[in-house]
């Protein structure tokens, strides 16, 4: 059932954006039985008239308090509106609807920078995460995969940090497609500094989210809760380069206890910054290489990758018949006669003789006598009865 929101609802989700830190379930239940309203009522009222706020101790309800009595949503909203932003909750058309996976660690509500409809691109976006201190092989690969999805219409969600994040987000943005930065601050604060140009270009051509109010500066706990959103917001999380202890398999653990799809990147076996990459292929996650194989496991029916094989070579290009008669021809460099190339191949003389005008005419083999050698240019298979090269 669609949840009705009016303004009076709005300003109380807005000030508990202050009193409730990300993720608190504790928080997330009282507002499910509550509303919003009434909750706010019980926390800025006379102790005695606060009701049953249960599941916490008296010092934590204490702090819950003092930072209700310190809110000022009116003030937040002005805050937000004046570097053109907004803030979406549960009930309104733009709300992504996923994030209600999150049950009780629910986001209160969300402020947007940017211009776009976030439930419209949320419904075909993937996140892309991995280490801060990337390799270039790892910042790589997360432009490359960012640029191939943004070039299939689909939306990019990272993290704004440095390394894959910011490669991420660049790939997207490098081919004119979309991207999302969920931050754990206030949309309106840089962080980091070294990305302040990526971030307003962010908001410019994409959008900005984030929990907290105008303002907020992050703090260790609240760039590991972030990472819950980035997982329910998306149809998928790519992890591209992860130690094992990373925030990047935060977020993919998520991913999984929400049936998302979890992907990883493969790296080389002696880089400590795949070795979490490589932990969660061995789990339920799948190995990805391109943007068309996470389209593939993450797209509609029929949004298959490309079938992989190397080169065709123009032996593969020969008839089985032809092809056994190739494969009897000795090393390169000797000759044979025909009796003992039709032995090789299982056939008659007469038919391995046809099937030799045929390879000449082709340019595999040439003529010597009443004997046959491969020509320089035919690629051949060494075979393993005659040693050879």
């Amino acid at each position: 059932m669609t949840e009705r929101v009016n303004e009076h609802e709005r300003q109380a989700r807005a000030a508990l954006t202050r009193v409730v830190e990300p993720g608190d379930e504790h928080g997330g239940r009282w507002l499910r039985e509550l509303g919003a309203a009434e909750l706010l009522r019980r926390l800025t009222s006379a102790p005695h008239e606060d009701g049953i706020l249960t599941g916490v101790g008296d010092l934590r309800l204490q702090g819950y308090r003092k930072r209700a009595a310190r809110a000022d949503p009116e003030r937040d909203l002005a805050a937000v509106a004046a570097c053109g932003g907004r803030f979406v909750v549960p009930g309104d058309p733009e709300w992504p609807t996923q994030l209600d996976d999150l049950g009780d660690a629910r986001p209160i509500g969300l402020w947007v920078r940017g211009r776009s409809d976030l439930r419209r691109w949320a419904l075909r976006s993937v996140a892309l995460v991995g280490a801060r201190a990337c390799t270039p092989y790892g910042a790589h690969m997360a432009a490359t995969l960012a640029s191939g999805l943004a070039e299939r219409g689909w939306v990019v969600v990272s993290g704004a940090a440095f390394g894959v994040d910011g490669a991420a987000h660049r790939g997207a943005l490098a081919s004119g497609g979309a991207t999302v930065a969920v931050l754990a601050c206030g949309v309106d604060v840089v962080y980091p500094r070294g990305h302040t140009q990526l971030i307003a270009r962010i908001a410019e051509q994409g959008l900005v989210i984030g929990e907290l109010p105008p303002g907020s500066h992050p703090t260790p706990s609240r760039f590991i809760l972030r990472n819950r959103v980035i997982a329910a917001l998306t149809r998928g999380t790519v992890v591209v380069e992860a130690e094992y202890r990373s925030g990047s398999l935060v977020t993919a653990r998520a991913a999984q206890r929400l049936g998302r799809f979890t992907m990883g990147v493969p790296g080389p076996a002696t880089s400590g910054l795949s070795a979490g990459v490589h932990e969660l292929l061995r789990g339920e996650a799948e190995l990805v290489t391109d943007a068309a194989e996470i389209a593939e496991l993450i797209g509609d029916i029929g949004d298959l990758a490309p079938a992989r094989r190397g080169p065709v070579l123009p032996r593969d290009l020969l008839d089985p018949a032809g092809a056994r008669v190739l494969e009897a021809m000795p090393p390169r460099g000797t000759t044979a006669r025909t009796d003992d190339i039709a032995h090789d191949a299982g056939t008659t003389t007469d038919e391995a003789l046809g099937r030799l005008y045929e390879l000449h005419a082709l340019g595999f083999v040439e003529r010597h006598g009443d004997r046959w050698r491969l020509t320089r240019s035919a690629t051949h298979r060494p075979d393993a009865r005659r040693g050879g090269p």
